[in-house]
């Protein structure tokens, strides 16, 4: 079978469906691979790329006669007229927004598959062409808001005075807004987002932004898309996204819900009390837009001076990296449909990925798919309570205070009895052990193995302290000595050991 790599029709497109690489990838499968002249040049892919990858180079003709056809943007009523009754065409497709697509499709007698429809499960992620394209946006628009603040990002204090560090709230905590998180507090940037799905608060703040909280019900996502409010939820949001966004330098909206229009989230009004100088970047602009004053692919400047940007081609002002990825995104569709890797293209309807992408089929219109309910939320372990539960019981103070007493004489009698030694040792200890759990305790998890190198060290003193201890003259010191010596030496070349496979993991080749 043959894939053909059209060039995009659509004014200012800059992405190309295949880059030399992948139509690599593609031709391994077993396919015959043709990519239309000039087709990936905006995206750095010249014809010669494609050649060189051993990729042929044809006309349109070449293209739109391929038994299948991978798209960018939906095709037009005139390529779907180029098409061969029976050819398979997948690109993003929309079906939920284009109901008149999917008929058209249909009648043609074609076979389309959308990529913009991978169902939200594990084993699709690298299909996931929304994600892939949702994270290089949410990055561009962080770098367009940059770009229109005109100011540092982040704070400084210099001899000429302090300087402030720019305020960025995120609405939705999606794919998009945990790149535009990433990149906005990367550069300095005090960063707050909100979303509806309160699971998503814990990677807000493992990215070390603020997730901002609302009192009301939030209810967990089922299929990792957020659900379109209640009326009491727009009402106790809307306080909230008035206050957050008049106190923002640059706010980034990216709230959508699948298959309708954006929510409006920012009204006139709030954009009126913003301060002159503050950037909107609304992510949803193609939908609707977030925000009252977005005008869809275009830079607005209200009368107080702030900067509304619509723009729907973020991911394409980074063309060749986004090309790259959905490309490969395509490679990794293409190894499921072609199971024997023998260019031949084999639909499985019992298959929850290829049933959900699949819009029609030989002239019958497949869509919508069955549901697919994915939750994203952990599952909770279910607790066995007992019937009666008697109250826990309080400790009386007077033991704790005996308690105490009892320890001071104790330690008293130790300090009174033991060499002059004993105390600045025991002093020296407890400081450590204090110090240690503090410093220790506040590093992330994710720290603790670097750390290891910096243990090593600590254990050195250790077998130091033991080496010194082991002539003494007393044959339980001498026990206790040998068994420092061994266990902080296993801890010296354990640690150094994991240590180096670290960075043996950081080393090309």
């Amino acid at each position: 079978m043959r894939i053909g790599i059209p060039r995009e029709s659509r004014p200012g497109e800059t992405l190309v469906a295949a880059t030399a690489k992948t139509a690599a990838q593609l031709a391994a499968l077993g396919y015959d691979v043709v990519v239309e002249a000039g087709a990936g040049v905006a995206a750095d892919q010249p014809d010669t790329a494609y050649a060189d990858a051993g990729v042929a180079v044809g006309t349109g003709a070449d293209v739109w006669g391929s038994d299948v056809v991978v798209k960018v943007n939906a095709p037009t009523d005139d390529e779907i007229a180029r098409l061969r009754t029976g050819a398979t065409v997948i690109a993003l497709l929309a079906p939920a927004r284009s109901p008149e697509l999917v008929e058209r499709l249909a009648a043609a007698g074609v076979t389309g598959l959308a990529m913009d429809a991978v169902p939200r499960i594990s084993r699709a992620q690298s299909m996931d062409v929304l994600s892939s394209m949702a994270n290089v946006a949410g990055y561009r628009a962080v770098i367009e808001a940059a770009h229109e603040f005109g100011r540092l990002f982040t704070g400084q204090v210099t001899a000429a005075g302090k300087v402030p560090p720019a305020r960025v709230f995120v609405v939705g905590a999606g794919v998009a807004g945990l790149a535009a998180i990433g990149a906005a507090g990367s550069l300095g940037a005090i960063v707050r987002a909100f979303d509806v799905r309160p699971e998503v608060a814990e990677q807000v703040e493992s990215m070390g932004a603020q997730f901002v909280t609302v009192d009301m019900e939030q209810e967990v996502s089922s299929d990792g898309y957020a659900k379109e409010m209640t009326a009491e939820q727009e009402a106790a949001t809307a306080a909230m996204y008035d206050e957050e966004a008049r106190a923002a330098d640059i706010v980034i909206t990216t709230a959508l819900i699948p298959g309708r229009p954006a929510p409006q989230l920012i009204t006139a009004e709030t954009v009126a009390a913003m301060a002159p100088g503050t950037v909107v970047v609304d992510m949803a602009a193609a939908n609707g837009g977030n925000v009252a004053a977005t005008v869809k692919d275009e830079r607005v400047v209200t009368a107080n001076g702030v900067t509304v940007l619509g723009y729907t081609d973020l991911a394409g002002r980074l063309a060749a990296q986004t090309s790259q990825l959905y490309g490969t995104n395509i490679v990794n569709l293409l190894k499921l449909l072609t199971p024997e890797k023998d260019g031949r293209l084999t639909l499985d309807m019992d298959d929850v990925i290829q049933r959900g992408i699949t819009v029609t089929r030989d002239g019958a219109t497949m869509w919508p798919p069955p549901p697919v309910q994915v939750s994203a939320a952990p599952a909770q372990a279910t607790a066995v309570l007992p019937v009666e539960q008697a109250p826990p019981k309080e400790v009386d103070p007077r033991r704790r205070m005996y308690a105490a007493g009892l320890a001071a004489v104790v330690f008293l009698a130790l300090a009174t009895l033991a060499p002059a030694s004993f105390l600045p040792s025991l002093t020296v200890f407890v400081l450590a052990v204090v110090i240690g759990f503090y410093v220790i305790g506040n590093v992330h998890h994710a720290l603790h193995t670097p750390l290891m190198s910096v243990t090593n060290a600590i254990s050195g003193i250790i077998v130091v302290g033991a080496v010194l201890q082991a002539p003494v003259d007393n044959l339980a010191v001498q026990i206790i000595a040998a068994v420092a010596i061994l266990l902080a030496s296993i801890n010296v070349f354990g640690g150094f050991l994991v240590t180096r496979r670290m960075l043996n993991m950081f080393q090309k080749g």
